[in-house]
């Protein structure tokens, strides 16, 4: 959930934020290795504010930490991976082991200017930025656990606690930190004989809490800068302009219905609209009406030229293996394509330089469609030649 926080503020802002100690410095330790920044990730070091172990003019210290868990049994050899247990589910942390123990002794606070959380979208990833709107920090409900590894070095590291999410960024993620509102919460969460701490678990729900794009380069742990929190305008979600020209039948008919009309022709301007589809309708209202008109014209007998070759149109009989000189004339007579007699066929077949059994042969052999076996000289005759010239 929460893997990406702001945090660049300073311990007088800290000990203000969390309401103690005000107009003065709080005690710090290890603070040397904080580096303030826009981007930070688990593995990082924040400042993290835990109650004070002995009396003293602060009733807390701001002690630097390094985010992601590293639980105090883990071995001494083992190289912490910090991206383990960064957050810690607040419903559950009373059954893990690693986060039980900590729960009467180990709480402590973490203060953020804002957090990053990433909306997805398919396979993309659109990080959004959510913060305070007077932009006073954040708090987070944490536990903290010491590890020493085999050289002896120990090392303090936190988990921030999590929750459902509030009912105005359920459509951003299913889940969000703990947020602490007030001096009241806050000092229940640092107070060790509070029985009941999962009363302060709810999701912040107050209106306050505000949210907005950023760049996806956040992403990258290099990126770093007040770049990381500036606000970006999204694309809007817009629909492929090419799927306007492949519209359905259905639709078509539709349109033809009186009270139906196009969703995109009505979007455009009215002079859009006259420049580009009045013409258009007209001219083909001007061609249906010339197809019906052709349609109903009676076809004219076209005197026949017998002069013209016609090997190509063999050819393209000639594909089919069991037709002969017999059937293709009777053929032509029969299904009223033409009406050839089989001794005309015969007299072209003569004065093209073929003879009739040549032009049996012809056809009986099959030839690939699409290509020609006529050379540049031949001169065969063709079915073209009886149709006429228009």
């Amino acid at each position: 959930m929460c893997g990406r926080a702001r945090c660049t503020l300073d311990p007088q802002q800290i000990g203000q934020a969390c309401g103690f100690v005000p107009n003065s410095s709080v005690p710090t330790r290890q603070f040397d290795r904080y580096q303030p920044s826009y981007n930070v990730a688990p593995g990082a070091y924040l400042p993290v504010v835990v109650a004070a172990r002995k009396d003293g003019e602060s009733p807390v210290v701001i002690h630097c930490m390094k985010w992601g868990l590293v639980p105090s049994f883990t071995k001494k050899t083992e190289k912490p991976d910090h991206f383990r247990m960064f957050n810690a589910r607040s419903e559950s942390v009373k059954e893990k082991a690693s986060f039980r123990r900590l729960m009467p002794n180990n709480r402590c606070l973490v203060a953020v200017e804002g957090f990053y959380e990433w909306k997805k979208d398919g396979s993309k990833k659109q990080p959004y930025y959510i913060h305070f709107k007077d932009h006073r920090p954040l708090i987070f409900a944490a536990l903290y656990d010491s590890w020493q590894n085999s050289e002896g070095d120990i090392l303090y590291t936190f988990t921030i606690l999590t929750t459902h999410c509030s009912s105005a960024l359920q459509w951003l993620h299913d889940r969000m930190p703990v947020i602490l509102a007030g001096k009241g919460s806050i000092d229940k969460w640092l107070d060790n004989s509070m029985s009941k701490p999962e009363t302060l678990w709810e999701p912040y729900e107050d209106s306050d809490l505000v949210w907005y794009p950023v760049t996806p380069a956040i992403g990258k742990t290099t990126f770093n800068g007040p770049e990381c929190i500036k606000e970006i305008q999204l694309k809007p979600a817009c629909e492929n302009p090419l799927s306007k020209f492949f519209i359905k039948m259905t639709d078509d008919k539709c349109r033809s219905q009186p009270g139906c009309s196009d969703p995109y022709k009505e979007s455009l301007p009215t002079e859009v609209k006259d420049e580009l589809f009045d013409d258009k309708e007209r001219e083909e209202s001007a061609g249906s009406e010339c197809r019906r008109a052709a349609a109903s014209m009676p076809l004219k007998n076209e005197p026949v030229d017998t002069d013209t070759p016609m090997k190509l149109e063999f050819e393209e009989i000639a594909t089919d293996p069991e037709l002969n000189t017999e059937n293709i004339s009777n053929s032509f007579v029969k299904d009223g394509v033409f009406p050839v007699k089989k001794r005309e066929l015969e007299d072209i077949g003569t004065d093209s330089g073929q003879t009739t059994e040549k032009v049996s042969n012809f056809t009986s052999n099959p030839v690939k469609k699409g290509r020609s076996n006529k050379n540049s000289g031949d001169k065969q005759a063709t079915l073209l030649s009886y149709f006429g010239k228009s």
